[in-house]
């Protein structure tokens, strides 16, 4: 199955504090917030949604494509992605503007204050999923918004199977936009604080949206994640309303250092399920144990394993699994 990877490629800026952010932040004042954080540490990282999720593909022993756009300062990043194993012949190198930024401060409570630079993400409407021949499963991550809602818009054309994943993005796209995302995807995938965002801004829970589309996953950080589908899948494992809820635990890593990239690598571990036709709980369970790992690493792309590694991993904590 070829594997298409859509959304951001950037480079992470990713900074220490080493105190708290909530200590500095006041409540009697928060409608006038100036503030400024000393960072004792910086890493400038490879990152982005769409090649954090294709590397922790390729480390499972797939080919990923990788379909964005980055700017005048990618040819290293792009020598070091191919050596890795994805394939970036359909990158839109954009020779004007300067590859998409992340800057991100961590606390000691893994707190995150970030701010995101466009920078040539805002060219990825001007690619097209009709150019790639006969793909497979196309994740839709974030990325512009637009383009987002293209990339839906042709994968339901086209009859290519989609996960919808808004992520950041919700704080920025319409109900609409969100809600164009949606319908038809065979998984929609979020976090617990951007499935609240999804609700307010669409009206559709967790029923509405496994309607619209065909299953539904939101992931809960150290409290694992739960997967939403229809009734009759043979995964789930007790009963929410209309709907079948499946909840899958975290699993203890073995240090924690650094939380950026850990929600890709779940979804490039869940996709790797998805593409083997495994069951949802089992590529979700794939898609933990990818996550631990990168949680153990800083940055998106600092983690490797062997496939023997992983699946001794994972069957320490779900049973055996052959990739």
């Amino acid at each position: 199955m070829k594997l298409i990877v859509t959304g951001s490629i950037a480079f992470d800026y990713l900074m220490s504090f080493p105190g708290k952010f909530t200590e500095h932040i006041l409540a009697e004042h928060i409608q006038r917030v100036s503030l400024s954080f000393l960072v004792d540490s910086m890493d400038k990282r490879r990152g982005g949604c769409a090649p954090n999720i294709a590397y922790t593909l390729a480390l499972l022993g797939e080919r990923p494509y990788l379909v964005a756009t980055a700017g005048q300062d990618f040819k290293e990043y792009d020598e070091w992605l191919q050596k890795a194993g994805v394939d970036t012949s359909h990158v839109r190198h954009v020779p004007d503007k300067f590859t998409a930024s992340f800057f991100c401060s961590t606390d000691v409570d893994n707190n995150q204050i970030a701010s995101f630079y466009i920078g040539a993400m805002a060219n990825a409407s001007e690619l097209s999923l009709r150019t790639i021949d006969s793909p497979g499963l196309v994740i839709i991550a974030p990325n512009d918004p637009g383009a987002m809602v293209q990339y839906a818009e042709e994968c339901r054309t086209l009859a290519i199977p989609f996960v919808f994943d808004p992520g950041q993005q919700c704080a920025r796209m319409s109900g609409d936009e969100l809600r164009d995302g949606i319908t038809g995807a065979r998984m929609v995938i979020c976090n617990d604080y951007e499935f609240e965002l999804v609700r307010q801004k669409t009206g559709m829970g967790e029923d509405a949206v496994v309607d619209a589309g065909g299953s539904l996953l939101i992931t809960r950080g150290e409290h694992g994640c739960s997967i939403y589908e229809r009734p009759g899948s043979g995964v789930g494992d007790q009963g929410s309303g209309k709907h079948v809820r499946t909840d899958i635990n975290a699993i203890p890593p073995h240090r924690i250092i650094d939380p950026t990239g850990v929600g890709d690598a779940f979804r490039g571990g869940l996709m790797k399920g998805m593409a083997r036709g495994r069951s949802l709980k089992e590529s979700a369970q794939i898609g933990t144990v990818a996550a631990t790992w990168a949680l153990e690493h800083l940055g998106g792309q600092s983690h490797a394993y062997t496939i023997k590694e992983f699946c001794d991993r994972y069957a320490e904590h779900f049973g055996a699994l052959s990739l």
